[in-house]
């Protein structure tokens, strides 16, 4: 692709996607992919407010900050199309999912102590590995696998969800992630026509953007049933009549 400036940060030795480089500035080599990552930090502070506020487990808290951390290394992953922080958005991605699959399956593991132990030193080796080979394909496969393994408890969750809100939440998870690997595999598949299109609609960017609903959702149906797994009486609420969280009502011994 050819670049309308030259880069701040110099040649590239990262992967590329479907979007002209340094068309806006010469700090920013793929501006959408880069700017698209707002919404995702901005509804994950919402649901770190909301987690805090209602003093729900640290396990939410952490889960809400490592989105942030994620939508911030993909920001910074794209504005500068480097190789470092490339790692620095794929690392977190891989630590991330492990957290979801600690959340969701810690409540039935009889070994407090095994499954965060094994899940951090696992989280800290595909660190050291990843940093020190460079596996684009590998990459993909793994993520898509620990994604896959967390699928039979979301959809265990689902099936025993009587609180029709909440259900809605989970339909709203599967349709944003749906669409977004549409849009996703849309960019990687066509950007050779794509790039000789008068108008991008940046499918990468519109993944950005779908992902960040799709964490907030998924965190918030998980926050419902872990309070509900608590006897918390958690209520799905809506803020203006549209957006989704999660209110509780504690024992008072609690």
């Amino acid at each position: 692709m050819a670049e309308a400036m030259s880069s701040f940060w110099g040649p590239v030795t990262s992967a590329e996607w479907c979007e002209k480089n340094n068309v806006y500035s010469s700090y920013i080599a793929e501006f959408f992919n880069t700017v698209s990552n707002i919404p995702g930090i901005l509804l994950a502070l919402i649901g770190l407010i909301n987690a805090l506020r209602q003093r729900f487990e640290k396990r939410f808290s952490i889960l809400h900050i490592s989105n942030m951390i994620l939508a911030i290394g993909s920001m910074l992953y794209h504005a500068t199309l480097q190789r470092m922080q490339q790692q620095g958005d794929e690392t977190p991605m891989v630590w991330e999912m492990l957290l979801y699959f600690y959340i969701l399956y810690s409540p039935d593991w009889h070994y407090r102590s095994t499954m965060p132990t094994f899940l951090f030193l696992y989280g800290a080796a595909f660190a050291i590995v990843h940093a020190l080979i460079r596996f684009e394909i590998g990459f993909k496969v793994h993520y898509l696998i620990l994604c896959l393994l967390c699928v039979p408890r979301m959809y265990k969750y689902y099936i025993y969800t009587k609180d029709a809100s909440a259900k809605r939440l989970a339909k709203l998870y599967l349709a944003t992630i749906s669409m977004g690997s549409l849009w996703w595999l849309f960019d990687c598949l066509f950007c050779s026509n794509i790039s000789q299109w008068y108008f991008n609609p940046e499918g990468h960017a519109l993944w950005h953007i779908l992902m960040g609903f799709n964490s907030y959702f998924a965190n918030t149906f998980l926050m419902f049933w872990r309070a509900q797994q608590l006897g918390w009486n958690p209520k799905v609420a809506h803020f203006m009549g549209f957006f989704p969280y999660v209110t509780i009502q504690k024992p008072k011994t609690q």
